[in-house]
């Protein structure tokens, strides 16, 4: 699989970077180092290792790399639950973000399941 521009998953996660940089460039500027740091590059993570994976010469692999992935999603959640707990993040917005990774994390783990 080495077309991975052409998985929706991986074309849904690349919008979700530029969602994430959309919101996070509201933060507060002396979190650039820090929590936004953190939340790009949780959502950065997520199509880069689908590409990464695609790339692999076998299917256990690119299961692997998309575990790795579905991990990224989660921290990538958890960061924006924080954000929203120190008032960051309008719930609202939290919520859009979740649906979204939502959709993310169950392409991945359809994907995986397609794998095995």
């Amino acid at each position: 699989m080495n077309n991975f521009k052409e998985l929706t998953v991986w074309i849904r996660s690349i919008e979700m970077v530029g969602k994430i940089y959309s919101t996070t460039a509201c933060f507060p500027k002396e979190e650039i180092y820090g929590i936004v740091n953190q939340i790009r590059r949780a959502a950065v993570s997520v199509p880069s290792n689908i590409a990464e994976g695609a790339g692999r010469n076998t299917g256990k692999e690119f299961a692997h790399f998309l575990a790795i992935a579905l991990g990224s999603c989660f921290e990538l959640e958890t960061q924006l639950i924080i954000a929203k707990n120190l008032g960051f993040l309008p719930e609202e917005e939290l919520n859009r973000l979740e649906d979204s990774l939502g959709e993310i994390q169950k392409m991945l783990r359809g994907l995986q399941k397609s794998l095995s």
